[in-house]
């Protein structure tokens, strides 16, 4: 098969601390931006926030690999566990903080935020809707989350789209045109969750039919997962 035509990008490609699959786009250039300034943020807190699929678990990840941060799953976090300042310190990470906030008690996280102040850490918390729209009825907890620097990851755009596809062909060993490629941007689903998928099930169906990957096969994937694909 012929090779692909090299895609002319216009945002940096780079490895994010050891994770040759990030991409720096404007996107997501000022949740980079933080992430990359850290240990010198005007806060022990970041809020990063955008919608599902945007990227946000994978730069949380980034940050952990960085900073050494923990992970704190909500099950853990209601728990509520006092920390002297000693353990408090380094680094944490707070997924999905607006789903644990619409059914779990605003208190561990209020602790949490004067644990990691006092042991001088850093929190680095997510979610999908930005920090005003979230449901706190602790007006301490309020008053910090609003001190607090607040950035917004978007959806990826048609050309940040086309690059984690090329990317993710590559990392398979797959030779896909840029056809292809183009076909798939303009019908799938607007996030990096889908073009994990997405090429997952066309390396398992060209394999399984012996094709090789093409526009009517990529057609056929979209419409046996109920996507229109036309």
């Amino acid at each position: 098969m012929r090779e692909p035509r090299q895609f002319t990008l216009a945002f940096e490609f780079r490895p994010a601390y050891g994770d040759d699959h990030f991409l720096v786009a404007p996107c997501n250039g000022d949740a980079v931006a933080w992430v990359d300034r850290w240990p010198d943020w005007p806060s022990p807190y970041l809020i990063i926030y955008g919608p599902a699929g945007c990227g946000k678990t994978h730069l949380a990840e980034v940050f952990g690999r960085r900073v050494g941060a923990q992970i704190l799953i909500h099950t853990a976090l209601a728990e509520n566990r006092a920390r002297d300042p000693e353990e408090a310190a380094g680094g944490w990470i707070v997924e999905d903080v607006d789903s644990y906030l619409d059914g779990g008690e605003p208190e561990p996280l209020f602790h949490l935020f004067n644990q990691v102040r006092e042991g001088r850490g850093h929190l680095l918390l997510s979610a999908r809707t930005a920090p005003s729209q979230w449901c706190i009825d602790l007006a301490d907890l309020r008053s910090r989350i609003n001190a607090a620097p607040a950035v917004a990851i978007g959806s990826p755009d048609d050309e940040l789209l086309a690059a984690v596809l090329v990317k993710h062909f590559a990392d398979r060993q797959l030779r896909v045109g840029t056809d292809v490629v183009d076909y798939a941007v303009k019908r799938m689903e607007r996030s990096f969750d889908a073009v994990r998928d997405l090429v997952e099930r066309l390396d398992r169906q060209s394999l399984r039919a012996r094709r090789e990957i093409t526009v009517p096969l990529v057609r056929q994937v979209f419409l046996m997962s109920g996507s229109e694909g036309q």
